[in-house]
């Protein structure tokens, strides 16, 4: 009778103890609330961590001192709201760069297209060499000049409607994959970084991408993609004409014209014209992030200044060729730029050490 109440499974417990049952009970008891507050607690800490995805270091402990430091009202670093600005670099900083920016892929990938439409092009360099690569050539990359590439991307990315890029390059996006994990690019962004995004903005930071890629290009999946809108988006920036359709109806097109170079230097000159305030935290991963972080480390109270270091070929890509890894012509890290981030209080983030996880999907 003095078991009627209890459920099944503490009955069955019970039976094999006819001895004091109200003792076996209550050590039940205690040990399943131990286990259950246990696995609560566990629960708990991985809700309040923002970051999950990085290992306990340097790295990651920058990262909360400074959100913890600028955001609490009587901490002496504290930053008012309105002057909470983050900028990211994107290509090897938010997502993959290897083998080759994603934008060059979609300007190589467009070239037949325009070779289709004006077929003497195809024996013409550096289209002809495009068409080598796209056949398998992967050596004929090389051949490619800093003069040849500006030539294709004028060639497939004006000469336009501005509505007509955007439907042509949403295309693309959507249907091309990197050729190692066969995913859209959009998928391959990195997890520790949008972990970071996510709890720079819940702590009132507003964040923009300042890249040396294409603004335009950029813009259209920043914000699906990042979270960020296209109105926070800095970059590479080409002119528009505006002019009108057949039916009277305004439009622009996009013109052979550099605006802005927001690449190296032009990254605080970008940042100054399209934003108007210098960041508090900034995030890189090459020599052409080098500007945009001494800029931002020069201001006044607490700044963050950090670089990503492509130390992985497993999970991902190594290269630098700082610390004795791989030299390479996308995403340039040199000892040069690993030594002042060093003197200056830079944090460099190790992506073998500092990332417990890459990519959400591993």
């Amino acid at each position: 009778a003095a078991r009627r109440g209890c459920p099944f499974f503490l009955v069955q417990y019970l039976k094999g103890y006819p001895m004091k049952p109200i003792n076996y009970l209550s050590r039940l008891v205690r040990s399943l609330a131990l286990a259950t507050l246990s696995v609560l607690a566990a629960h708990v800490h991985a809700q309040t961590d923002p970051l999950p995805s990085w290992n306990d270091g340097p790295a990651k402990q920058a990262i909360l001192s400074f959100v913890k430091d600028t955001t609490t009202q009587d901490s002496p670093k504290f930053v008012p709201p309105a002057e909470r600005i983050a900028t990211f670099d994107q290509d090897g900083t938010l997502w993959v760069e290897h083998p080759m920016y994603t934008q060059v892929m979609y300007v190589l990938e467009s070239v037949p297209a325009l070779v289709k439409a004006k077929p003497e092009l195809a024996k013409v360099a550096p289209y002809s060499t495009v068409l080598e690569i796209l056949h398998g050539d992967r050596a004929a990359v090389a051949k490619l000049t800093l003069p040849d590439l500006e030539k294709l991307a004028f060639a497939t990315l004006t000469g336009m409607s501005v509505d007509t890029f955007q439907a042509e390059a949403k295309k693309w996006l959507a249907e091309a994959k990197d050729p190692r994990w066969k995913k859209p690019y959009t998928e391959l962004t990195y997890l520790p970084m949008q972990e970071v995004l996510t709890y720079l903005r819940a702590s009132g930071y507003k964040t923009y991408i300042v890249t040396g890629g294409g603004q335009d290009f950029v813009r259209l999946y920043s914000e699906k993609t990042y979270g960020i809108p296209p109105e926070q988006v800095v970059g590479t920036a080409l002119g528009t004409t505006y002019g009108y359709a057949k039916d009277g109806k305004p439009f622009l097109t996009k013109a052979p014209k550099l605006l802005l170079n927001d690449n190296n230097a032009g990254k605080p000159e970008g940042i100054h014209l399209m934003i108007g305030r210098r960041p508090y935290a900034a995030f890189g991963n090459s020599t052409g992030d080098q500007q945009m972080l001494e800029y931002t480390k020069a201001g006044d109270g607490a700044r963050l200044a950090m670089l990503v270091l492509h130390d992985d070929a497993k999970r991902e890509y190594a290269y630098g060729p700082a610390q004795g890894l791989p030299a390479t012509k996308v995403g340039t890290f040199t000892q040069g730029l690993y030594d002042q981030a060093q003197k200056d209080g830079w944090t460099v983030i190790s992506m073998k050490n500092d990332w417990k996880k890459i990519f959400a999907f591993e």
